[in-house]
């Protein structure tokens, strides 16, 4: 059964990746929770999706105790999506204001999905190659999936699979039966991404997908029950 993925928690009902919009999360009816990860300037891996706060501040500078109560650290977060799997997108880009090459970040991910969950109940995204192949260095059963929104997808599944990857993760217009098929051959699993037509959702539970993150999870879990019920 296609699992349902709150995109950053229940977002059309809560503040973005917040404990409030992860609790709706489960209470919407989700299999997964899908939230970004940086770290602050005294290393705490917190859950934020830009790289600054909305007043301007980077999020990079700041220390845990001087952010917003709104924004939780990453082992907050893990504990609130108990019941749940969590898809970690680490957030460290190149061109990002906050870009670490050293992929810190990564490591402090491996070790607080080895604390709180295991490999059973995670799996962990990117865009960037690099910070995914840091993660595998430290812990290598971690599943890991790559993020993409352009390109050729045949590509990105051969350097996906190149990379020891358990997953892609397209955005939504790149994705037809037959790269599902395509990633399903090769052993990934395909979780797409960011799904809020329940016409749409259930094309892709017809073609197979694995996952669909949503910004509506209820709506999301609705369309999956209904079809599975069929």
């Amino acid at each position: 059964m296609t699992n349902v993925i709150a995109h950053r928690g229940a977002r059309e009902a809560a503040e973005e990746n917040t404990l409030h919009a992860f609790r709706l999360a489960r209470e919407f009816g989700a299999d997964w929770v899908e939230l970004d990860v940086r770290r602050s300037a005294d290393g705490v891996a917190i859950v934020h999706h830009d790289a600054c706060l909305p007043d301007g501040r980077m999020v990079r500078e700041l220390e845990y105790d001087e952010l917003p109560e709104s924004v939780p650290s990453l082992a907050e977060a893990l504990e609130e999506c108990e019941g749940m799997g969590v898809n970690i997108e680490i957030k460290n880009l190149r061109n990002d204001p906050d870009y670490d090459e050293d992929h810190l970040v990564s490591e402090a991910v491996a070790g607080l999905v080895q604390a709180y969950l295991g490999p059973e109940r995670v799996l962990v995204s990117s865009f960037n190659i690099d910070a995914l192949d840091r993660l595998h260095e430290v812990a290598p059963t971690i599943p890991l999936a790559l993020l993409f929104d352009i390109g050729d997808p045949g590509s990105t599944i051969d350097r996906a699979l190149a990379h020891g990857m358990s997953a892609i993760h397209p955005y939504d217009p790149l994705v037809d039966a037959t790269i599902v098929d395509w990633a399903h051959a090769a052993g990934l699993q395909v979780n797409v991404w960011t799904v809020n037509d329940p016409d749409r959702m259930a094309e892709l539970v017809a073609m197979g997908v694995d996952g669909i993150c949503t910004d509506v999870p209820n709506i999301g879990r609705a369309v999956v029950d209904r079809l599975a019920a069929q």
